[in-house]
């Protein structure tokens, strides 16, 4: 007998669980996380909408009694197009849709580290574009060339090069943690996958994607792995027309 499925559409303070034809609505807390598994029968597939950080810790809570998938959101639509609409066909759909899209949920200290790295990644260009701004309004250039900056840090106290004084110390010290999370992340990845030997994926950019991948074996075929990937192209059809609307991500 094939275990039942139930959907769980999440946001920052509401889960809506679709189980069997009906609805339950709970918090997004640890209360309303107990109040689901009242309503949920151990064994159960759990589709759960990725959404940021919001779905989270409902998967790492759930994933001790359940069998948890992580759904993108946008293949999560075909889902709410069924939700309502009682009958086994839509059951079936709803269970082939968890089994052949949904991800198993995964954490780990690599992953987390990821997360890290791009977050810094994003906040060094940010840092940058800050200062090439602020080189211009003191009438630099706006390179950050070490002979450039040395000229700049010269000039007359004011507001503006109160401001690059900062932001030079606050460039430093992400650049450092980066570097940080680059070694941390050699550390805890295989360092003889072969992913290093693909052209065009250098040291760090292989660990980013073992790091948030895990074990590839978890998924059945490379469309799966392409779906995961949010690769995995979007088409509409109805009759003989098709149109392709890009990609899922």
């Amino acid at each position: 007998m094939e275990a039942p499925v139930a959907g769980i559409d999440v946001s920052k303070d509401k889960l809506v669980v679709y189980f069997q034809g009906k609805y339950y609505e709970f918090q997004n807390n640890k209360q309303g996380f107990e109040g689901v598994k009242q309503v949920l029968p151990k064994g159960c597939k759990v589709a759960i909408e990725s959404t940021g950080v919001y779905h989270i810790n409902l998967a790492k809570y759930l994933g001790k009694e359940y069998d948890v998938r992580i759904i993108n959101p946008l293949i999560l639509k075909k889902f709410k197009d069924i939700r309502g609409k009682k009958s086994d066909k839509n059951d079936k759909k709803l269970a082939e849709l968890v089994v052949s899209m949904g991800s198993e949920f995964t954490t780990s200290e690599a992953k987390e580290l990821t997360s890290q790295w791009d977050f810094i990644t994003r906040s060094i260009v940010r840092v940058k574009n800050r200062l090439r701004r602020d080189l211009i309004l003191l009438g630099y250039k706006d390179s950050l060339s070490k002979k450039n900056l040395n000229e700049v840090l010269r000039g007359e106290d004011n507001i503006v090069l109160s401001e690059v004084r900062f932001l030079l110390d606050e460039l430093e010290r992400l650049e450092v943690r980066k570097r940080e999370i680059e070694e941390e992340l050699e550390d805890l990845v295989p360092k003889d996958s072969l992913i290093f030997t693909i052209p065009g994926i250098g040291r760090t950019l292989g660990c980013i994607i073992l790091a948030r991948v895990g074990d590839v074996k978890r998924f059945g075929d490379k469309k799966r792995f392409v779906a995961y990937c949010g690769l995995d192209p979007l088409v509409e059809s109805s009759g003989k027309s098709v149109v392709s609307r890009g990609i899922s991500r």
